[in-house]
């Protein structure tokens, strides 16, 4: 069956990427874009068709002026995403036939290194192989209480080949990359919270953040996407061009480049983009004169 097109609140500028029923798109608000990996019954493992999906939508996002920030997610309570298809790549074994993923790696996450746009991974339930080395690589990363991570590939003789190994030797240390790589063990929100991985865990009875007072149970998947909504409109409420600036600056040191070097970088970048002295740089200061909110334009960058 095809998919449900989603509700469009703004008028995009580029046509929206061809989907299958294995994703989802929708628009939370007019700046940000929610991506749902839609195979709960296969724990939402990603096929090779869909890793090229889902590269075309977050390049088709970075380069749609009015989004300003994405979130991914999985189908249910159960996982957001437990790694490849394992039957698939069982069959292109005994066929011979390749499975090649994009460039920009599993689920066009996972070596993602020039994205303009932050993405926030909203997790539920499992995060194993290349679920997790999705989430390794992505901005911000909320977990439900229930959720689980992991690299298994050791477990059954493959290797987690799509971008994880560099990253998170770089965000937990060689001794905890090691452990987790090495044993293939599985992780709770808490511990991956611990290990600087996960940002916030947020429980099933997640709050209403509008100051009804309201407690909701989100049965984990729910609460984790309500929390991340509500982060991904904070960012999307200042400056677009502060924002993608920003995230460049910090993607360069992520990437080893010196702080010199770094700097010099994000310089030269607003200057050639126009971004110093541009329009957003100024109403940001005149409102704050003003006391009042800045009114944004979307950025060109």
């Amino acid at each position: 069956m095809d998919p449900q097109p989603p509700r469009i609140l703004f008028t995009p500028q580029h046509p929206l990427p061809n989907l299958s029923s294995e994703t989802l798109l929708d628009f939370p608000s007019p700046q940000i874009l929610l991506v749902t990996l839609n195979r709960p019954s296969s724990f939402n493992c990603i096929s090779t068709t869909q890793h090229h999906e889902l590269a075309r939508i977050w390049e088709w996002m970075d380069n749609e002026p009015s989004l300003r920030c994405g979130i991914i997610t999985g189908a249910g309570n159960k996982s957001f995403c437990a790694g490849a298809d394992l039957k698939e790549w069982n069959e292109s074994n005994t066929t011979g036939q390749k499975r090649f993923l994009p460039p920009s790696g599993f689920g066009g996450l996972s070596n993602r290194s020039r994205g303009k746009k932050p993405i926030i991974a909203a997790v539920n339930g499992l995060c194993l192989g290349g679920g997790f080395e999705m989430v390794i690589n992505t901005d911000i990363v909320l977990a439900s209480s229930s959720a689980a991570f992991g690299l298994p590939e050791v477990r059954i003789g493959v290797v987690a080949m799509a971008g994880a190994l560099p990253r998170l030797i770089r965000t937990v240390g060689k001794q905890r990359a090691m452990e987790c790589v090495l044993t293939g063990h599985q992780y709770r929100a808490e511990e991956m919270k611990g290990w600087g991985i996960v940002n916030e865990v947020v429980a099933a009875d997640h709050s209403d953040k509008s100051g009804s007072g309201i407690r909701k149970k989100g049965g984990g998947h729910e609460g984790v996407v309500k929390r991340a909504i509500e982060i991904a409109e904070t960012i999307a409420a200042n400056s677009p061009d502060s924002i993608m600036m920003s995230k460049y600056g910090l993607d360069l040191g992520w990437a080893g480049v010196g702080v010199e070097e770094g700097t010099m970088k994000v310089m030269q970048m607003m200057r050639d983009n126009g971004v110093e002295g541009g329009e957003n740089m100024k109403e940001g200061v005149r409102a704050f004169v003003e006391k009042r909110r800045p009114t944004w334009i979307d950025s060109k960058l």
